[in-house]
């Protein structure tokens, strides 16, 4: 996965330099100053929300090719609103996840809950797009990232309004963490083998800060590990896959936070 990962964000920065040759830096920034679009407190949302469940629309990933080629993101996110998503991701790589910026413009314009860019963000550039976009907050991936460009996007996200998911893999990532970093997720799929692994996130919790958000990302499949993280002291619990791949991502949500007796 560190090659896939190198290849991912090797491409990233040449197609974000594709997408400034045609739209400038300068150009959305007076889109931005021109626009009024409402945003949702991410971390609000996790605290006060009885599920934390950030709810993801994926159509493919790297390791397992296409989850739901098909999917219709109006009436995925739609009903991920309505079976009690506390939140949203989308994700907006095209070459390796099949989304798009269009799939997050229609999730932010639909529902009234906080919607996340999930992108490898690498370029100031894309923090502005996924503000137009009406995103409510971004995810910055430390293993994509210097210390030093995190706390720039982060400090320039905020700037914007937007909420920030920092996601750290191991424990040497820790250094990333800043007192602006009030969202830290521990994504439990580990970058070499794609194998998940939950013992992740109750062993990093122990070097996180106490006053952050907390969320568990990748691998949660049932209530069960929801209540257990919980226990833990996690807020949010980032779920794709395990919805995505049935005929009915709301359905299974609304299914998975209110199971059958």
């Amino acid at each position: 996965m560190k090659d896939i990962l190198s290849e991912i964000i090797a491409h990233k920065r040449k197609e974000v330099a594709e997408q400034k040759s045609r739209v400038s830096y300068a150009q959305l920034e007076k889109e931005l100053a021109n626009c009024d679009l409402s945003i949702y407190s991410l971390k609000d949302a996790l605290l006060q929300s009885d599920t934390g469940i950030i709810a993801e629309f994926k159509r493919r990933s790297p390791s397992k090719g296409w989850i739901n080629q098909n999917a219709d993101v109006e009436k995925v996110t739609k009903s991920y609103e309505a079976g009690g998503a506390a939140a949203l991701s989308v994700l907006t790589d095209e070459k390796y996840f099949g989304g798009t910026l269009a799939d997050l413009q229609t999730a932010a314009k639909n529902v009234k809950i906080p919607v996340m860019r999930k992108e490898f963000i690498v370029d100031e550039y894309q923090i502005l797009q996924a503000r137009l976009s009406g995103a409510s907050a971004i995810l910055l991936i430390a293993a994509a990232l210097t210390i030093e460009e995190n706390h720039r996007f982060t400090r320039f996200a905020k700037q914007l309004s937007l909420d920030v998911l920092l996601e750290l893999h191991d424990e040497k990532e820790i250094e990333y963490v800043s007192a602006e970093n009030d969202i830290i997720g521990i994504n439990n799929r580990n970058l070499g083998t794609f194998v998940t692994d939950l013992e992740k996130s109750y062993k990093m919790i122990e070097l996180l800060p106490k006053d952050a958000v907390l969320v568990s990302e990748s691998g949660i499949s049932n209530p069960e590990t929801v209540r257990e993280l919980r226990k833990a002291g996690y807020k949010g619990f980032l779920i794709g896959e395990n919805f995505m791949k049935t005929d009915d991502p709301g359905r299974n949500l609304k299914e998975f936070i209110t199971p059958n007796p």
